[in-house]
């Protein structure tokens, strides 16, 4: 068995950086070139014959890959282009909606871009609750769907989900995991939790890449629902082109128009390494890294925001500093690179092939840059990634 820092030289970024940002933009793994490059080869060389040759079934194929790594059954998960689209798709099996059941329990630290597109509709009516606790007293049988987080982003807190399932299929209301910022770094199983729906993609932890969005459907719901968001790959005879549309068994039918076998292909890198090494190996370096940063950060006097409870801490350690949008500016100069967010503070996020050392690398230079005022030339300029 390789150890864990033998991955290293998988990840081309490494050799110039202390990557700390697997949780907003996992490092390139080094196959993803070969892979778009045998993609382009393809294209140029078999042209239209490239469809036949694998193109066409990468949104299910490479989808029960990413379903191995979430403990999803053969033929549940397909890609998608991102988690936007993902849960648009699943609303929109939901339509015309039931005025009687219109409601939306959500959470308010959940990823926005979801809660955008609830609120986009007049036709729902979004109950924003405060934690995990209170979705659970919120849901009702006017409840139709309650979309919640595996971890929450910006704190990286584990939610308790069992909780949430449980009471929402007492009142016939469905569950949309968000498992963005827990797939590939803290083990899961959509069997076992029975959520209905689960939604994620591949540009963190799985190292994957953008436009590798993907979509799992509870398997017996999966052949009850049609959705209205649709297109020609959902349909059972695609290339037959008839005028209407008869739904493809499984999870097909929740795809859309034509897929993006590029970076399905290029994602393939990445999830390959994270089944080689296993979400279980990861979790247990993980929280062994997340609790070394704490430490550092408490010996330093900083203020950690991230769960100190294992069980509830994801695979981030967030940490409050004064002005930390410009701290962390000066700290991507100097090859460190996190991220920053608002209200949170900046996120440190180790993965499988991160060195102790980096760790307190990181730290250190927090504390100096905070000490030393180097972050001053940053203020009110700093971007946000």
């Amino acid at each position: 068995m390789r150890g864990l820092l033998d991955y290293r030289s998988e990840f081309p970024i490494l050799e110039q950086t202390t990557y700390l940002a697997s949780h907003t933009l996992g490092p390139m793994p080094r196959r993803a070139p070969e892979l778009l490059a045998e993609f382009a080869q393809m294209w140029a060389e078999r042209g239209i014959r490239s469809w036949d040759e694998g193109w066409w079934a990468t949104p299910m194929r490479v989808g029960d890959q990413v379903g191995r790594i979430i403990g999803a059954p053969a033929g549940s998960t397909v890609m998608e282009q991102n988690v936007a689209i993902a849960e648009a798709i699943v609303l929109s099996c939901f339509r015309p909606i039931d005025p009687a059941r219109n409601r939306v329990v959500y959470e308010r630290a959940n990823f926005p871009s979801v809660r955008y597109l609830y609120q986009a509709q007049p036709d729902l009516e979004v109950v924003v609750c405060e934690d995990d606790e209170e979705i659970v007293e919120r849901i009702d049988e006017r409840t139709l769907l309650v979309p919640i987080s595996h971890v929450l982003f910006k704190e990286s807190e584990i939610q308790d989900v069992e909780p949430i399932v449980r009471r929402a299929h007492e009142v016939g209301a469905h569950v949309i995991l968000d498992c963005y910022q827990s797939a590939g770094i803290v083990p899961m199983d959509v069997t076992t939790l029975g959520v209905d729906f689960a939604v994620g993609g591949s540009v963190k932890w799985l190292c994957g890449g953008p436009a590798n969005g993907w979509l799992y459907v509870r398997p017996e719901l999966a052949e009850q629902l049609e959705p209205t968001f649709t297109g020609w790959q959902a349909h059972d005879r695609p290339f037959a082109f008839e005028e209407d549309m008869e739904y493809a068994p499984g999870a097909a039918r929740f795809l859309t128009g034509t897929p993006n076998p590029a970076a399905h292909m290029a994602g393939t890198a990445g999830y390959d390494l994270i089944e080689e090494v296993g979400v279980s190996r990861i979790r247990e370096n993980s929280l062994r890294q997340t609790e070394l940063l704490i430490g550092h950060a408490d010996k330093a006097g900083l203020e950690v925001r991230s769960p100190r409870d294992p069980g509830r801490r994801g695979g981030t350690v967030t940490i409050d500093v004064p002005e930390g949008a410009a701290v962390y500016a000066e700290l991507e100069l100097r090859g460190i690179l996190g991220d920053f967010r608002p209200g949170a503070g900046i996120r440190l996020g180790p993965h499988f092939f991160t060195t102790d050392d980096e760790l307190r690398l990181a730290v250190d230079q927090i504390v100096e840059i905070v000490g030393t005022g180097a972050y001053e030339p940053h203020l009110g300029t700093a971007a946000v990634h």
